[in-house]
């Protein structure tokens, strides 16, 4: 035992390498990297370099997020590139399908569709909706969305719920496939959905989204808060800024709104969207030099037919109608090429013919986009066309569809006064237009004023109330009759032990 103490105590000597030795380490090493490569292959996340615009536009569109101007561009020449050899890439080519729809979406050029729907129907040869092709599915439904076509996105969505019920990315063209039906109930449970198999920045959009709609306006303003907080890159973050910046205009804070815009437009300057909200809340606040200037360099970046439309609307409200002629012509002009590309914007067509051009064409052309979408948006234009064109009976039904779904718009508010206001009611066009000024004042250079106007000319109810608000003949207690409690009944006594039962007379005493 004392001499295993002494060789346990006694120090190890020196390892020492010779050539040979280290070759054979070398070599030990070698098989045992190999062997652990043949285990696990390399990965994409294992190389430390920062991802390429490319890989940064893939991710962001397979996550329903905006994406960079470039890295967009990016993502469409590699992919274009690629399947120009690989024409069998199912994958490759519903990402490039959906790139093309980011792309239309951030320029508004609806030439990109077309491009994407060719796109998106190759894969889905390569590979049918039947065998799970549910990338090139919900591109679909997402490039039906885009062209509000919201009967085909429905479809597309419900297609991959009932293949993958858990597949998230299916929810988000869901809401706003319900949203744009105006089935509000169905896009609330497509969001709480959304919010539990995946909450981030597409599930908070869209619940700000549905908040809104609801006229929910706290919720929807914390929801967007917190997409703001979930984005993971400058457009996604200057996207939920400048919807943030609507939420605040639409209450009627235009000094919030261009500070939300700015912002926007510090983190993306090609955020053009936020350009021409930037422009809306300048005009708002009287800076109108400022408000025309944006307003043509946002038509500059992203040609839309709303934007045209707030331009011409602005110069006329300044006296500048002949300059107004302009933008009012683009508004045809985009319209038209956007239905070339299987676009509608039959809702803005329509309330620019209601105002500026002819309003039975406009009831025509929206009670056909009513028998397709029958959201608040469509019914607010046809209640205001139908009002134009003098029909204020059948107007007002519209209106009130559009005004009683919780929905807070200054636009809706006023619209429905004026169809109240030509039907007699006048305590109920005060109180819309009340509700007009309380929510928005500056909702537009053009009706703005006028709500204003109407609003005086109606002036205050006369004083003293209703007729015969007081009664006539002094108030007398009436004489209530006097409550009469049942008597409680009597227990049954028991005979005492010592007191014997009288005797039964006898027959004689009867």
């Amino acid at each position: 035992m004392d001499r295993i103490d002494e060789e346990s105590q006694t120090p190890a000597p020196p390892v020492t390498f010779t050539g040979r030795k280290t070759l054979v380490a070398a070599a030990v090493a070698v098989v045992l990297i190999a062997g652990a490569l043949l285990i696990r292959p390399a990965r994409t996340g294992d190389d430390a370099r920062p991802p390429g615009p490319s890989e940064r536009a893939a991710s962001a569109v397979g996550m329903g997020a905006p994406a960079a101007a470039v890295d967009v561009s990016a993502l469409v020449a590699d992919r274009e590139k690629w399947v120009a050899q690989h024409a069998d890439d199912d994958a490759s080519w519903a990402v490039l399908g959906s790139a093309y729809i980011e792309q239309g979406r951030r320029t508004a050029d609806s030439g990109w569709y077309p491009k994407a729907e060719k796109a998106l129907k190759r894969s889905l040869e390569v590979r049918p909706a039947e065998k799970g092709n549910f990338d090139a599915m919900t591109g679909m439904g997402a490039l039906a969305n885009a062209r509000r076509d919201f009967g085909t996105a429905r479809k597309w969505g419900e297609l991959v719920r009932a293949q993958a019920p858990k597949r998230w990315t299916a929810y988000p063209v869901l809401v706003d496939a319900y949203t744009g039906l105006g089935d509000y109930k169905g896009a609330q449970k497509a969001m709480e959905l959304l919010l539990e198999l995946r909450p981030g920045l597409a599930a908070h959009v869209r619940a700000s989204q549905v908040y809104r709609d609801r006229g929910w306006r706290e919720d929807a303003v914390v929801s967007m808060e917190e997409a703001a907080g979930a984005a993971k890159a400058p457009a996604e973050k200057a996207y939920a800024l400048f919807r943030l910046g609507e939420l605040s205009w639409e209450r009627g804070d235009a000094a919030e709104a261009l500070r939300q815009y700015e912002g926007a437009l510090r983190t993306d300057p090609a955020q053009a969207e936020a350009l021409g909200g930037r422009a809306r809340a300048l005009a708002a606040l009287g800076r109108s030099g400022e408000a025309v200037r944006d307003y043509r360099l946002a038509l500059g970046r992203t040609p839309m037919p709303q934007l045209a439309r707030e331009l011409g609307e602005l110069l006329e409200s300044l006296g500048r109608a002949q300059e107004a002629r302009v933008p009012y012509d683009m508004i045809g002009s985009l319209a038209a090429r956007d239905g070339q590309n299987g676009v509608d914007d039959d809702v803005v067509l329509g309330l620019y013919e209601a105002d500026h051009g002819d309003p039975a064409a406009a009831v025509r052309r929206l009670s056909e986009e009513w028998l397709r979408h029958k959201s608040v948006q469509v019914a607010d234009a046809l209640g205001w066309a139908l009002h134009q064109a003098g029909e204020d009976a059948a107007a007002l039904e519209y209106a009130k569809k559009a005004t009683e779904q919780g929905l807070r718009s200054a636009d809706f508010s006023y619209h429905r006064a004026m169809i109240e206001r030509g039907l007699g009611d006048v305590a109920a066009a005060r109180r819309h237009l009340q509700e007009t000024a309380r929510t928005n004042p500056h909702f537009s250079p053009l009706r703005g004023p006028l709500a204003k106007e109407a609003l005086t000319v109606i002036g205050q109810p006369p004083p003293g109330g209703p007729e015969h608000l007081q009664p006539v003949t002094p108030w007398v207690e009436p004489e209530l009759p006097k409550p009469n409690p049942k008597p409680k009944p009597k227990a049954a006594q028991e005979p005492k032990a010592s007191q014997e039962p009288k005797a039964s007379p006898s027959p004689s005493a009867r």
